[in-house]
């Protein structure tokens, strides 16, 4: 099946899995903008921005893994994925590193996460965005492509993870 093909089932397929999930029972998390105990926690983004952030690196599930890529074009690497993301859909320019990226924003309870957030992994050694439902969008390595996992499954549910909120 040529790439173009593989590429529009797999936007297809995440866009019906988010109309799923928009559907299923949400958990139960303290609320973040109306009051509630994180209502206090800085964001740069909106509440539409940070869904338009999700539902674009969802589309990219499927683009092909390439250390130092920055675009769908070329292919992505984890941080390439990240900044390519927030600023095509969100007008932020984040930090084009993993390492920087463990500091940008505020830091998020785990509790407390919502879509668009980011999930650093180890000491700023891997990076994803968080796109609800204990799942994230990452590039993850070498000769892989750009793919969607739960953060408490296999490997990385063994890696110490922070959060953070641009």
């Amino acid at each position: 099946m040529p790439h173009s093909k593989v590429r529009l089932l797999h936007v297809l397929c995440s866009a019906v899995l988010l109309l799923l999930v928009g559907c299923s029972t949400a958990p139960k998390l303290p609320p973040l903008r109306d009051g509630g105990a994180f209502s206090d926690l800085p964001s740069r983004l909106s509440l539409e921005q940070a869904n338009d952030v999700t539902l674009y690196a969802l589309s990219l599930v499927g683009t092909p893994y390439r250390y130092g890529g920055n675009t769908p074009e070329s292919g992505f690497d984890c941080s390439g994925l990240i900044g390519y993301v927030y600023q095509s859909r969100a007008g932020l320019k984040l930090p084009r590193t993993v390492a920087q990226l463990q500091d940008a924003g505020q830091p998020v309870p785990r509790d407390a996460l919502r879509s668009g957030d980011l999930v650093v992994f180890g000491r700023g050694t891997h990076a994803g965005i968080y796109v609800g439902d204990g799942r994230f969008v990452h590039a993850p390595s070498s000769g892989g492509e750009v793919r969607l996992n739960p953060l408490d499954s296999g490997y990385w549910a063994t890696q110490k993870m922070a959060f953070r909120r641009p």
